[in-house]
């Protein structure tokens, strides 16, 4: 039976219905478990709390189906990325990775795997990319984090696959209802489930998936970058609503991106899902769902650090897909933007609210005063 988006996300990693039990079990707050005293540990039956809980299981089970794979839930988003490179790549191994992506990924490429002799390139999400030969892993986004740009999956991961690379995909900014990448060639997804996945702003997670995840699995053991259960259950329980928050946050965005598209004092706009934008071809064909992420620039610092300062419901923070509408100065972060380059996130706020608050705010900062 083939069902909508709204009903994979309520029903997903489910366990089957029993009288007088929950729809979905409480988390298991658990180290040790009880073992047999002739058999000891038993492969399938939890014997230790940094290698066995049933939540994280549930978790990866509703995962796994909207992802299409194998799915492995790990602390954070930077846990999975770097258990992704771990595992895949070794001393004198190259790897590309975006270079306008999310930049702790670059960092850690510069400061731990140049360090360990691996050979890190960087190529723009829309390319030109160069050659693959010689390439162990392409990292991709598929929507780069923060300037939106959209990469041509299935093209890139058919250019690797034919030089005898792996191909990645951070799909944090899409979410699996938003593209799933090992349906349009990757052979690995890793996204920080701390934003618009569990999208409540109350937790921090991270997840890995493919067509066999054995190898990141026994990483996390081995590392233990394990999440904790109630974090677990917090990120199940938020799944159910995934459908219903980006539909509201894309409205938004839709209506953001055109206001500042009429502003003088916009000086660039990006948003995938605007006609008019670079990256709108590819993300009409390989898209399922625009996210509610806007970025855009300000003349210089100070005129973003007035409009930051200005507004009343557009609160700033860092991290984006929460249930507030946030905007932060991605330069403050060492991101190698503009220093007025604003990313904003779209919350679950009446959207004329939104639009109301926005507009406001840029006319103090264009008026040069706090207002």
């Amino acid at each position: 039976m083939s069902v909508g988006d709204g009903t994979r996300v309520v029903r997903a990693g489910l366990p089957e219905p029993v009288p007088g039990q929950p729809f979905l079990p409480g988390p298991v707050l658990a180290a040790p478990y009880h073992l047999d005293p002739v058999t000891g540990p038993v492969p399938g039956r939890d014997g230790y709390g940094r290698t066995d809980n049933p939540t994280w299981r549930a978790l990866e089970a509703a995962i796994g189906e909207l992802e299409g794979g194998d799915c492995v839930v790990f602390s954070s988003g930077m846990a999975a990325v770097s258990a992704v490179l771990l595992t895949v790549l070794r001393p004198g191994d190259t790897v590309v990775l975006p270079a306008d992506g999310y930049y702790r990924t670059r960092a850690f490429a510069a400061e731990t795997l140049a360090g360990l002799g691996i050979t890190v390139r960087e190529a723009p999400t829309a390319g030109p990319y160069p050659p693959f030969d010689g390439v162990r892993l392409v990292l991709l986004e598929t929507i780069a984090n923060p300037g939106l740009d959209v990469c041509d999956l299935p093209a890139l991961a058919a250019r690797a696959h034919a030089a005898g690379a792996l191909v990645a995909v951070d799909s944090t900014t899409a979410t699996p209802l938003g593209h799933q990448p090992l349906a349009w060639g990757a052979d690995l997804v890793v996204a920080s489930g701390t934003k618009a996945l569990t999208g409540h702003s109350d937790l921090v997670l991270g997840y890995a998936a493919a067509g066999s995840a054995a190898a990141l699995r026994q990483w996390r053991g081995s590392t233990g970058a394990v999440p904790g259960p109630l974090e677990a259950w917090l990120a199940h329980r938020s799944l159910s609503t995934l459908d219903l928050r980006l539909a509201r946050q894309s409205t938004t965005a839709a209506a953001v991106a055109e206001l500042l598209a009429a502003r003088p004092d916009v000086r660039s706009l990006r948003w995938p899902g605007r006609p008019a934008d670079p990256a709108y071809p590819i993300a009409s064909r390989l898209l399922r769902r625009i996210p509610g992420v806007v970025t855009f620039t300000l003349p210089d610092a100070a005129h973003a650090i007035r409009f930051l300062g200005a507004t009343r419901l557009i609160a700033a923070a860092t991290s984006f897909g929460g249930p507030h509408t946030t905007a932060d100065r991605r330069a403050q972060w060492g991101d190698p933007v503009p220093d007025g380059l604003i990313r904003l996130s779209c919350g679950l706020e009446d959207t004329a609210d939104v639009l109301a608050d926005l507009s406001a705010a840029l006319d103090h900062a264009a008026a040069g005063s706090w207002g």
